[in-house]
Parts: structure tokens; sequence; C-alpha cells
């Protein structure tokens, strides 16, 4: 692991990991790793299905980029397979290519890597910046998505950038109702995943089963309705800040109108940096929707010391105040879980908790039996 003193570049990110070292490892497996680049999955001459397409970064598939597949992926009902390797490049899937697949061919999320280095104040050929949509690696507004095992990074890196105030770098932007990820990551430092909705009006349903995430501010938000089980989030640790708080980990935006917004049940939330230098969340209520009301419930987690025990909980606005939104938690254990400050703390009673289930947020979706 390299020295915490030490910023790592664009490639020493993609190599070692956002600062979570080697044990995280972006770095796929070699080319020559494998006789059979597309696993079980079958190849471009024992196609599985006559809508499934091939990727392979070394010229074994149909094509050697995610994007150039999306566009030939026209309609309905698409799988794409991807083999090991190392995708740099930004790929955006539209409305109109819905109830699509992405398959990681190893069934390893560390194999298959899509990643790009764009920030919201990176300057865009033409002029102006990407701004924080923009800056998404891969971007998803098709409903019915589908991905397993596969990484979606953005290795962009303040320490490269002093110039650029648009810190934001998102590896991920769904927007898609029933947008699903299994034993996916999500890797890069503000605002890594991005679990959104197309509209305001829309409430996009999104689940996240067994996944990672990591990163330093509101490194999953958004306004979509978006149950995360089983998952692991882990803060980065900073050596740019003076003083806590270093980030922010779940940044809800939730329309007032829609009842049910991140629900956090199962999963763990780690980290590198010292204790109680992370707020578990903050609500953001952005300008383009100020009347949203985020809606935030972690259950049955364990929380890491990392995380604020005595005010788990801060603003991003003082004009929206947390305390106004709609945050709770229920039978959470872990060092970052003790109530020490019960007003801090709002809890659910068993009966509310018995409301805050998979089944209630998603209604007659039930992704978990494709798990």
């Amino acid at each position: 692991m390299s020295s915490p003193h030490l910023p790592l570049s664009r490639r020493g990110f993609l190599l070692a990991g956002a600062g979570a070292g080697a044990a995280l490892a972006l770095a796929a497996r070699p080319a020559h790793a494998t006789a059979r680049p597309f696993g079980r999955y079958g190849s471009p001459e024992r196609r599985r299905t006559p809508q499934t397409l091939y990727v392979d970064p070394h010229g074994r598939g149909d094509f050697t980029t995610v994007q150039a597949a999306v566009t030939a992926a026209t309609g309905s009902g698409r799988t794409l397979v991807l083999a090991p390797g190392v995708y740099r490049e930004t790929v955006a899937v539209d409305t109109t290519r819905t109830e699509a697949t992405w398959i990681g061919a190893t069934e390893n999320p560390r194999d298959v890597v899509i990643v790009h280095d764009n920030a919201a104040g990176t300057p865009k050929p033409g002029g102006g910046t990407y701004g924080t949509t923009g800056s998404a690696t891969t971007t998803v507004q098709a409903d019915g998505f589908t991905a397993r095992w596969i990484t979606f990074a953005n290795d962009w890196l303040r320490a490269d950038h002093p110039d650029i105030s648009g810190t934001q770098a998102v590896a991920l932007k769904v927007q898609g109702d029933r947008s699903a990820f299994h034993h996916c990551r999500f890797l890069g430092h503000q605002d890594t995943l991005y679990a959104d909705s197309t509209a305001l009006g829309v409430f996009a349903r999104q689940y996240f089963a067994h996944c990672y995430a990591e990163g330093d501010v509101d490194f999953v938000f958004g306004r979509a309705t978006a149950v995360y089980e089983g998952c692991h989030f882990r803060t980065l640790d900073r050596t740019d800040l003076a003083a806590s708080p270093y980030g922010f980990v779940l940044a809800p935006s939730t329309a007032n109108a829609n009842p049910y917004g991140y629900l956090v049940s199962r999963s763990r939330i780690s980290g590198e940096a010292p204790p109680a230098a992370y707020k578990l969340g903050r609500p953001w209520v952005p300008s383009s929707d100020t009347t949203a009301r985020p809606s935030l419930v972690v259950r049955d987690s364990w929380l890491g010391p990392g995380i604020d025990a005595v005010a788990p909980y801060t603003n991003m606005s003082d004009a929206f105040p947390w305390q106004s939104q709609r945050f709770a938690e229920y039978r959470n254990s872990g060092p970052g879980a003790a109530i020490t400050v019960p007003g801090n703390r709002p809890q659910l009673t068993a009966e509310q908790a018995g409301s805050a289930t998979r089944e209630a947020y998603l209604g007659d979706w039930t992704p978990w039996k494709e798990c």
C-alpha cells in the first residue's frame, strides 16, 4: 500500500484502488489468464442467445469497447458479456435500450473495470465544464437494466488537479426504473454512486445487492427509491483536510411526494479514516427541487468507528435541516451506531420498521429473486 502522505496518480489509483490498497485493486487479470475470456457465457462462435454480444478489449469478442457494444445493442432485452479488462471510456445507455443485462464474464467484479477520469470542473472540448452529471463514467437511463460482477469507477483525483474546484466525479449515474446491481463495485471519491431518476415526478426503483461502494463526500446520493442490501460502504481517508468531517456516506434527495427514498439493510460501513471522521448522512435539497424531503433509513447494519456516533447527521444547507427530513435508524450495531445523544439518532418503532422493507420500497418488482 502506498504511503497515505503520497497522493496516488490516476494510474496508481487504477492499479492500487481508491486509497484502499491492494485488497481492493482495480487491475484486471492479464489477458492470457484465461483461454475462455467469456467464461461460461459462450463466445461469438457459440453465442448464448441471438441477443447476446461479447466485449473484449483484446479483440476476441464482437467489440473492444463497451460503448460500441451498447450502440449496436438497439432495442430491448440485449445482453453484453464483458471479458476481463480495464475499459477506459465513458458509456451511456439511453432510454430506448430497455431490459439490458451486463455480465462480468469471470463473476468477479475486480476483473471487469469500466473507468474514466472526468470531474464536474474538467474542461470540455469546445468550452465549459462537464458538471456533476456529465462527469459520470457510466450513465444508465433505460428501465430494466441489470449488471452483475462489474466495477464502475472514476479515478479522477483532487491531488492531480489543484486548479479545479468542481471535484464531483461520478462513477455511475443510474436513472432507470427497475435497475439492479448484483455483486458490483463503485469506486471514486466525491459523488461516486448517483442513484437518481430521469425526472422529478419519476420514482425510479433501484436495487443494489452485495455491492461495494467507496468514497468520501456524498458518495451515495440522488433521488431514486433505492434499496442497498448486504452492501459494504467504505469511507476513504483524507490528508487534505485539517479537521472532520471528512465526508458523508449517504445524501438522498427524495422528492416530497415519494414515500420511499434510500433504504440500507443488513449492510456495513467501514473505513480508513480516524474515528468519528464521517457523517452517516446529510439531506440534499437541490436547487432544481427545493421541495425535496430526503428520506433515509439505515437498519440492521454495522456502523464502524469512522461514523460520528454523537452526531451522525448534518445539514448540507441550514435552510433545510436534517431534523425536518425523513431520517431514521433501526437495530444498528457497531461503535458508529452507539446512541449517546438520542435526539441525534431518530429510531423507528418495531411497527414502523415493518414498513421499512425491500418489499414496501420496490412494490411488485422482486430483483432479489434473481440473485
